[in-house]
């Protein structure tokens, strides 16, 4: 039997630079909404998934956005909120899987600097996974 080994998952093959808001391109792949609340105005022919599960809770979210806690603060409860819940987990798999079979997939949601936004976490969760 003749298996094909799969490349190395780089970087580029999880996108995180657009917001929900920003018009489909070539380069993006699967567009994967990742918000709890679907964003106002926006057309369901503008993603391929939604996972609303890998939005942020709204208690976390308001702590961050009203400096109640640092952004490592925030990073560190998001991410122990998607590792503890097998409903996430089996979520991020599902991405992980996508990756390792060459597919490049954009984290969408309406935060318009990757940055600060949740997406980062997401990207960094499923590189740790899959190199």
């Amino acid at each position: 039997m003749i298996t094909k080994k799969l490349e190395p998952i780089s970087e580029d093959s999880i996108k995180i630079e657009k917001s929900i808001y920003d018009p489909r391109g070539q380069r993006d792949g699967a567009r994967v909404l990742v918000m709890r609340l679907w964003p106002r105005g926006v057309k369901k022919e503008k993603i391929d998934t939604w996972m609303k599960e890998l939005g942020c809770e709204r208690d976390l979210i308001r702590a961050w956005k009203s400096n109640a806690i640092s952004r490592e603060e925030f990073r560190k409860r998001y991410l122990e909120s998607i590792r503890g819940d097998p409903v996430k987990r089996e979520l991020l798999k599902e991405l992980s899987d996508q990756l390792s079979r060459g597919r490049t997939i954009t984290l969408l949601c309406s935060c318009k600097d990757p940055r600060v936004c949740h997406r980062s976490f997401i990207k960094e969760e499923l590189l740790g996974r899959i190199q």
